[in-house]
């Protein structure tokens, strides 16, 4: 695909966007997208095909419309970005880079998630979950069939995130897929580490998020006995 062809089928995108894609498709990351996935108040999201023919998934977040000033509110509590200036483009960039290294540290503690394959500014290139061409659906639009298992595999793996010291903080049945009867957790960039000041309460929040959705389909479970668990 030529760059001017590239440019015109994803005209939604800046040229400074346009520009680290196509870094990333030199890097070997992946040879040019397919389709859009999703589309959110912040970030698109494509699938596209490495050389090899392999699927992968690019997250792209949109460098005009993103919420950087709750963006900061999340980053400014993170030592690991504790030099990071209150700049909309280095705040974009670093919410980008964040969710690479959380979900590093999800997946080397044991967390399902998507593989971080590389990230660059404001686009991040992750493993594709799902069979062949068919990208897993989220929890909401596919109920699992054993759900006490499947909310007793999702608080496993809150589990594993604590022990890495990270809170998901976002966590509901819009970014977990059903992966073949098995949660994978998805979308980190909100994800926060117990320095936080409102890790608890964000903890709290996932938790009942997952309940809720539960309850509704039919589970009962218990969400003070469900956080003891996680904290154990």
């Amino acid at each position: 695909m030529t760059k001017e062809k590239f440019k015109v089928m994803h005209n939604v995108f800046d040229n400074f966007t346009n520009k680290l894609l196509f870094k990333l498709i030199t890097k070997g990351c992946f040879k040019g997208m397919e389709s859009p996935i999703s589309i959110g108040k912040e970030s698109n999201v494509f699938s596209a095909l490495t050389e090899e023919g392999k699927r992968v998934i690019i997250k792209i977040y949109r460098l005009e419309t993103c919420d950087f000033n709750r963006m900061y509110d999340y980053i400014k509590h993170d030592s690991r970005f504790h030099n990071i200036r209150r700049k909309k483009r280095k705040i974009i960039f670093a919410w980008a880079q964040r969710e690479y290294k959380n979900l590093l540290r999800a997946e080397k503690y044991g967390v399902v998630v998507p593989k971080p394959i590389a990230f660059l500014g404001n686009v991040l290139v992750l493993e594709f979950i799902g069979e062949k061409d068919n990208i897993a659906p989220k929890l909401k639009d596919k109920i699992p069939e054993n759900k006490k298992q499947f909310f007793n595999e999702i608080v496993v793996n809150i589990k594993k995130l604590y022990k890495a010291k990270l809170v998901h903080a976002d966590l509901s049945a819009f970014n977990i897929l059903n992966l073949n009867e098995k949660p994978v957790f998805i979308d980190f960039s909100q994800t926060t580490t117990l320095e936080h000041p409102r890790a608890m309460e964000f903890l709290e929040r996932d938790v009942k998020n997952i309940y809720n959705f539960f309850n509704k389909h039919g589970l009962k479970t218990e969400i003070e006995k469900t956080i003891k668990l996680i904290k154990k």
